[in-house]
């Protein structure tokens, strides 16, 4: 069986442009930032190929 290497360039974008949106978030709403932590942790998972 071949193991191909998946591309993670596009969650590595997505997981810099989640943490943009959390500190744009804590600068508006501040105690709201954690409602962008999943998409974070999330994003950083993908591109660290562990899911």
């Amino acid at each position: 069986m071949e193991n191909k290497k998946k591309s993670t360039a596009l969650f590595w974008i997505l997981f810099f442009v989640s943490i943009a949106a959390f500190f744009g978030v804590y600068e508006i709403g501040g105690g709201y930032c954690s409602m962008v932590l999943p998409f974070n942790v999330t994003f950083f998972a993908m591109a660290m190929d562990l899911m």
